[in-house]
């Protein structure tokens, strides 16, 4: 398994980023050769990516298809990459998301097209790299990495408002990553090691676990976004261009909710456990406020932002329940989040680039004049609102349920956010597709092939994941299993022991 004849995770990381600086090479008038290249990369980077699916032995919680070099040696500083149950479905994830992404930008991103998709491709390595990541230093880079391409598609291709909405992302992201250095720095002077494999094998004195949880905290509830560093998501969302609406929902804020899984978790299980009452609080009010907002909102963008603020309280809901339901729920609702979010932002985009509207009043009755764009948008709402059969349902159920076994009044205020998801969505594709027609978009032209592949390509695993989800939980079971005993039983009687040896190194 790990003997593939390449290095498949170093394949999947750089080859975007090798694509990406050979497009420099190629003419700025080239746009068809631009766009091809684009997109070719991003397919051939997905088919590499898909012996991580076929080729993960399920019954094992350690790394797999590792790569280990030394980088600076006098620093103990290592190109270590690998992945487990948790990261996975998230590299492929991001390897499908960029296909979908350059396919909607074909036709509406008009101008500066080259430095448009150099930028996309250098997020989707930098992205891959923090899934894969296994040493501080070399995470922290990548973590850092993807800041400026997605700065600059929001600052440069985004919409009225777009310098605001790219300086907020960049001082909120930079900000908490700041704070997010000094926590591994700290870890650094400790331990003696940036080997995050290593740091998790140290028992950190409760203190120190405290003062570095917040201070990780800070970088992760930014991206995530928690309530209340939630308020860069909305205007990054409304102004950047639909391709960076959706790498943002898809996988850029998922970036937060893993870095509790992989960092807070296993490295400061003491103040994760000490600290859940506080993140199950602030979850909930994510849930309800997000909804409550949605129900306020008549620009379809922004309205989507701030589902998303709800829907990943969720997310954080189920990862702080402390157990297998709850945080195999968060793991699932992250992709389900991703898939159908990201697809309701490509709907938008759709629409948008032949009316240059965002706002819901603009529309109504577009069922009659694009009913194959209305049945997708459809069975997204559905998705989006848990309806059993598609995958919202499956990641809400385990969620809840994990959340009442950690705190029943927790998974009580957390259903109620349910019904409120339910109440502004259907309230949208009722303005949106239903009523009289609205002469503004009574001769719009109907889906295009390309527009109509990224959809139902999200469509699929809608049903796949809603009918079937085993075959994606059964990925994380094991990863999540030893997650567990780490956080709630500590480590090994033979770690100690290596421990009291070393002297806790």
């Amino acid at each position: 398994m790990e003997n593939l004849g390449y290095p498949v995770l170093s394949t999947v990381i750089f080859l975007p980023i090798l694509g990406s600086l050979l497009m420099l090479l190629i003419s700025r008038r080239q746009e068809g050769l631009i766009k091809w290249s684009a997109l070719l990369t991003s397919i051939l980077t997905f088919i590499l990516s898909l012996p991580l699916f076929t080729g993960f032995d399920k019954t094992t919680h350690k790394m797999q298809f590792v790569e280990q070099k030394p980088w600076i040696p006098d620093w103990g500083i290592q190109y270590y990459v690998g992945v487990d149950g948790i990261s996975v479905l998230f590299v492929l994830l991001s390897t499908l998301v960029t296909i979908l992404c350059v396919l909607i930008s074909w036709n509406s991103i008009q101008n500066k097209v080259k430095e448009f998709y150099i930028s996309l491709l250098l997020i989707e390595g930098a992205m891959i790299g923090v899934f894969c990541s296994l040493d501080f230093f070399l995470f922290y880079i990548f973590w850092e990495a993807m800041l400026i391409p997605m700065y600059l598609i929001i600052g440069v291709w985004g919409g009225p408002r777009r310098v605001y909405a790219a300086i907020k992302f960049f001082l909120y992201t930079l900000v908490g990553s700041v704070l997010m250095l000094i926590g591994i720095i700290v870890l650094y002077m400790e331990a003696g090691t940036f080997n995050i494999m290593e740091l998790a094998k140290v028992s950190f004195p409760i203190t120190m676990q405290y003062w570095l949880f917040w201070a990780f905290f800070a970088a992760f509830a930014v991206k995530v976004p928690m309530f209340p560093v939630h308020t860069w998501l909305p205007d990054a969302h409304t102004e950047a261009p639909t391709a960076g609406s959706v790498v943002l929902a898809a996988i850029l804020i998922k970036m937060g909710a893993y870095g509790f899984l992989r960092f807070s978790l296993p490295l400061f299980p003491d103040a994760s456990k000490a600290m859940t009452p506080i993140m199950l609080t602030l979850s909930v009010i994510a849930i309800i406020y997000g909804g409550i907002v949605c129900l306020a909102q008549t620009d379809l963008k922004r309205l989507i932002a701030y589902s998303s603020v709800s829907h990943m309280g969720f997310v954080t809901l189920g990862i702080f329940a402390l157990n297998a339901q709850g945080v195999e729920g968060g793991i699932l609702q992250m992709i389900n989040h991703g898939i159908v979010t990201g697809a309701l932002f490509l709907c938008v985009g759709i629409v948008y680039d032949r009316t240059h509207s965002r706002e819901i009043a603009d529309y109504g009755g577009l069922a009659t004049v694009m009913p194959v764009y209305a049945g997708f948008f459809m069975l997204f709402t559905l998705a989006s609102i848990g309806l059993p059969g598609l995958n919202g349902f499956i990641g809400e159920f385990l969620i809840i349920l994990g959340g009442f076994k950690a705190k029943k009044l927790a998974g009580i205020f957390a259903a109620t956010g349910i019904i409120i998801g339910a109440a502004y969505m259907l309230w949208l594709y009722q303005r949106v597709f239903f009523n009289e027609v609205n002469e503004k978009i009574m001769h719009l032209e109907p889906m295009q092939m390309r527009e109509f592949i990224t959809l139902a390509a999200l469509a699929i695993f809608v049903l796949w994941i809603g009918i079937y989800p085993n075959t994606f939980l059964s990925y994380m079971h094991v990863s999540v299993q030893h997650l567990l005993e780490r956080v709630h039983y500590g480590l090994p009687d033979t770690m100690l022991a290596i421990k009291s040896v070393t002297g806790g190194l």
